[in-house]
């Protein structure tokens, strides 16, 4: 896929490493709806950035954990441009939560952000796009693919992401392809100390860790690998294959 003049849409798109993304898929030549619900001042600054180096964006608010504003968003971008090309399912949520503490609220709020609302957000992009085809990245997690013993529902989700992205891409084949991306340490918790941080760099293979421009290269790579889909790229520095 040809990224110039590209319709994009980027959920969760005014921080972190959302937001990374929608600088990344402007800087290729897309135009990018920037999807933000609590961020909006995040969401204003990466439209400047985006106008300022030439490009064209625009900034849209929508809660997703109302299982409606899925189709209302999607809506929105393709009557802004006509059309869209490319789903970036990058909002999410990373809320630590012992066994013991995890309650039926936590685990619903934790899965109508992480999974619910990807679903149905690809499944009105995928109505958009139609037999014009399209491409869609879901952001999955590291923990979605190990076993993180404080972030149990939190995992549940993300290998939730994993699977669904195997099953859209084979539904919504040939048309529009689907793939993952699943991150490592490329961005902490801003509660995390530098000890944590210490830790993960110890144990990670290439002794480092990321940046979201890590995960702004795999995206890159799966909008243009047109003869792949329904793939999970893991980018963290090798953690999954450590001893």
């Amino acid at each position: 896929m040809e990224l110039r003049e590209r319709v994009a849409l980027v959920t969760g798109a005014g921080h972190r490493v959302g937001r990374a993304i929608a600088l990344g898929l402007a800087r290729n030549g897309a135009r990018v709806a920037v999807h933000y619900n609590e961020a909006a001042d995040g969401a204003r600054e990466v439209v400047q950035s985006i106008r300022a180096q030439g490009g064209d964006a625009f900034a849209i608010g929508a809660d997703l954990s109302d299982a409606a504003a899925a189709g209302r968003l999607v809506d929105s971008v393709a009557a802004h441009w006509g059309v869209l090309d490319i789903l970036v399912n990058s909002a999410g949520i990373m809320l630590r939560t012992p066994v013991a503490d995890v309650t039926p609220a936590a685990w619903d709020e934790i899965f109508a952000i992480n999974l619910r609302a990807p679903f149905f957000v690809a499944q009105a992009a995928a109505r958009v796009m139609g037999t014009r085809g399209g491409a869609i990245v879901n952001i999955s997690d590291l923990a979605g693919l190990e076993t993180w013993r404080d972030y149990i529902p939190h995992g549940i989700s993300k290998a939730g992401i994993v699977q669904m992205t195997r099953a859209l891409a084979h539904a919504l084949a040939p048309h529009i392809r689907v793939n993952a991306i699943a991150p490592g340490a490329v961005l902490l918790p801003q509660a995390w100390d530098e000890a944590a941080a210490a830790h993960l760099v110890a144990t990670t293979p290439l002794r480092r860790l990321g940046s979201p421009e890590d995960v702004v290269g795999a995206v890159l790579y799966l909008l243009q690998a047109d003869y792949v889909t329904g793939e999970t790229i893991v980018v963290d520095g090798g953690r999954r294959v450590r001893v």
